[in-house]
């Protein structure tokens, strides 16, 4: 089963870029930066500065706008659940695990990635927070699957992924959350919150889509895709793979309290680069 999806190992580059920016921009710890992400910063600093320049928005910028919204998130969800139990998927060179662990150390908060990239994370927290939990796994693994055996199903579990679901194919993405809720059909409540880049709206940011898009396929081995158009398309398929709620929120008009269940239904799409979900199952 891991063979057949051991491709996506090439994704972690991705992580070290990240990694960096957030570094760079102030919310993350040196141990976090390393010098391939400083690498490929610089190698596209200069386009991300002409964007920022002409167009207001970059892949940086929606960085910081997807970090804060899904870190919004989950701080309301501690606060609707304190017992609750967190496990970050693909969480490459984030700071989010860390942070969290600091600010709530009774919150189990379990980190996960495929074993290269979960070893350097590992040795990258063993000065911060030595007994820090990360696991190496594959997502379509026997041993993703043996995950959730460690975790208490009286207590709710949010499952956190960042700057993932892109480098899916639909099948394989359909797979994954299917798979999610299948491994959680015995906990008291699941929440899967993540972050999605739709086709963007504007005809200068479709051409960089499409041309950052050939890009990320080469470089990751993946199926790097847009997959959305629409707000509603998100709910179909999230629905479609069995959550029962579905909410999302665009940077423009992000606001930190509930919105109506049904609002994704009629949202419209406002333009942005990147939305951030709230599935439950």
């Amino acid at each position: 089963m891991t063979e057949s999806v051991s491709k996506y190992r090439h994704i972690s580059f991705t992580a070290h870029y990240t990694g960096y920016v957030w570094y760079r921009m102030g919310i993350s710890h040196p141990n976090f930066a390393t010098q391939e992400g400083q690498m490929y910063a610089q190698l596209v600093d200069p386009a991300e500065c002409l964007a920022e320049f002409f167009w207001g928005s970059s892949i940086r910028t929606t960085l910081m706008q997807r970090h804060e919204m899904l870190d919004t998130r989950l701080e309301a969800l501690i606060a609707k659940h304190p017992q609750v139990q967190i496990l970050e998927i693909a969480c490459g060179l984030s700071p989010r695990g860390w942070l969290f662990r600091e600010k709530y150390p009774d919150i189990q908060f379990v980190e996960l990635d495929l074993p290269d990239m979960a070893q350097m994370k590992r040795e990258a927290l063993a000065s911060l927070q030595p007994d820090a939990k990360v696991i190496g796994a594959d997502l379509f693994s026997d041993r993703f699957a043996a995950v959730f055996r460690t975790f208490d199903t009286s207590k709710p579990l949010v499952i956190i992924s960042e700057g993932l679901i892109n480098y899916f194919a639909l099948d394989l993405l359909r797979t994954l959350l299917q798979r999610l809720i299948k491994y959680t059909q015995d906990f008291q409540a699941l929440y899967y919150l993540t972050d999605v880049y739709p086709m963007p709206l504007q005809a200068h940011f479709r051409y960089m889509a499409w041309q950052a898009s050939w890009i990320l396929k080469t470089l990751s081995h993946s199926d790097f895709d847009f997959h959305f158009n629409t707000p509603g398309e998100v709910a179909t398929f999230f629905h479609s793979c069995g959550f029962a709620q579905v909410n999302l929120w665009q940077p423009s008009v992000f606001k930190k309290q509930e919105p109506a269940v049904s609002d994704i239904e009629t949202q419209s799409h406002q333009g942005d680069l990147v939305w951030v979900i709230d599935a439950q199952r």
